[in-house]
């Protein structure tokens, strides 16, 4: 990296209110009753509808005067045409005060979606992320929004982003400002009991690749000095971004595998659901880089994988598995530009391995030794891609300069094009 001329001397750290805990999802109703909000739409998709849970959190709400209505049309994985539903259904039942997401990233990522239409003009793309969308600012404020995730992994209820797949243009990407950041996050670690083995794995590996990816971000006196009004959620790693993914970190070196392997034991879950929160507070504010941006495309341009313990009606890669399949060989990639926070991660992750002769090759082993551990996909290939997908692939993730701008190297189109050669296969 060039040095810049003038370095930035200022970084920003955001967070939604939190509560923390089993039977935090009880209390709901009472935290709602203090925005003064008469009616709530609670945001689902028909799975979770099934189990129960969010109807529940809709019952509760009656005894503080407030009425709840369930919509459980969100689409795993949500596309631009999933979202643009979801708005107009809102539209159509509103007007509604206050919005209460309960699910995965995808219910959290579409109830943000709902509010940045339902409160501001302009349809969705306007507020897409360049170059797929305007980049818009939305110019009014959002109305209350209460995340209460059931799987531990995306973060999104710590963050300012809103993702989706754009099916004409066979991208991931997303909607990024700090206006779309709930006001509340409810975790509960009891609704996570009934996350399958398989999403556990998937989106503990999104947890995973938060904490890493923030934690091995540009540093962020690195980038030239901002003004005010440029400045965005992402602004590089920092003293106290580093503080919540390091803690990850050790909360997923204890827990990971015994979610994965143990889904009722409820230590292991509410752990995860800390990490989770701890790694979405980290890359919340420091930004992600070559995996998550790597991991857009291979979604966008999914054939014919059928993921275990996922909606069977539809191929997909679900997202935290999509991220972690080129990880290895992204780190090795980034090693030379911080060696010891390379290091330092992987003995937080896997604190009683032994440093190997090559320290850049550190980080790679205890990533492949968990991921097979936890049966995640052998690369690349392992989920239907070949070498003649690369250059598309390729395509896909240069879009994502929101994201290679946090990278601690410049990214050149061949550098990622090796990194998905050496990821077709990874182990």
């Amino acid at each position: 990296m060039t040095t810049p001329a003038n370095p930035e001397s200022v970084f920003t750290y955001g967070a939604p209110q939190l509560k923390f805990g089993t039977g935090a999802s009880d209390e709901i109703g009472y935290d709602l009753s203090r925005y003064g909000v008469e009616r709530v739409l609670v945001v689902t998709d028909a799975g979770l509808a099934a189990t129960g849970i969010p109807q529940r959190v809709a019952d509760q709400m009656a005894q503080f005067g407030i009425e709840a209505r369930v919509y459980d049309g969100v689409h795993v994985e949500p596309t631009d045409q999933s979202l643009i539903a979801a708005i107009e259904e809102a539209r159509s039942t509103g007007p509604w005060d206050a919005f209460v997401a309960v699910g995965g990233g995808s219910s959290i990522d579409t109830a943000k979606a709902i509010n940045l239409l339902i409160t501001n003009p302009g349809e969705l793309m306007d507020y897409v992320n360049v170059p797929v969308g305007k980049g818009e600012a939305p110019p009014q404020p959002l109305k209350p929004l209460v995340a209460v995730p059931t799987t531990t992994g995306t973060g999104a209820e710590s963050t300012t982003i809103c993702v989706m797949d754009v099916i004409s243009a066979r991208v991931k990407t997303g909607i990024s400002h700090a206006r779309l950041r709930p006001t509340l996050a409810v975790i509960d670690p009891a609704l996570t009991l009934t996350q399958p083995p398989g999403v556990t794995a998937a989106s503990g590996m999104d947890i995973l690749c938060h904490a890493l990816e923030s934690y091995t971000a540009r540093w962020y006196t690195t980038y030239e000095h901002k003004t005010p009004e440029q400045r965005v959620p992402y602004c590089g790693s920092n003293p106290i971004s580093d503080m919540w993914s390091e803690k990850a970190l050790s909360l997923l070196a204890g827990s990971f595998r015994r979610a994965v392997r143990h889904g009722d034991e409820e230590q292991a879950r509410a752990d995860m659901a800390m990490a989770a929160t701890f790694a979405g507070m980290g890359f919340g504010n420091a930004g992600v880089h070559i995996p998550h941006a790597n991991a857009y495309p291979i979604a966008g341009q999914v054939k014919d994988f059928h993921p275990k313990d996922y909606p069977a009606g539809e191929p997909m890669v679900p997202h935290g598995m999509s991220v972690a399949l080129t990880a290895p060989e992204a780190f090795r990639f980034t090693f030379e530009a911080s060696p010891e926070r390379h290091v330092r991660a992987a003995q937080l992750l896997a604190p009683n391995a032994g440093l190997p002769t090559e320290a850049s090759e550190f980080l790679p082993m205890v990533l492949v030794d968990l991921m097979r551990d936890i049966d995640i996909p052998n690369g690349v290939g392992a989920v239907g891609f070949g070498e003649d997908d690369i250059p598309d692939l390729v395509e896909g993730t240069m879009k994502q300069q929101r994201l290679l701008a946090t990278c601690p190297r410049e990214v050149t189109e061949d550098d990622i094009a090796g990194i998905f050669r050496r990821s077709m296969s990874l182990w």
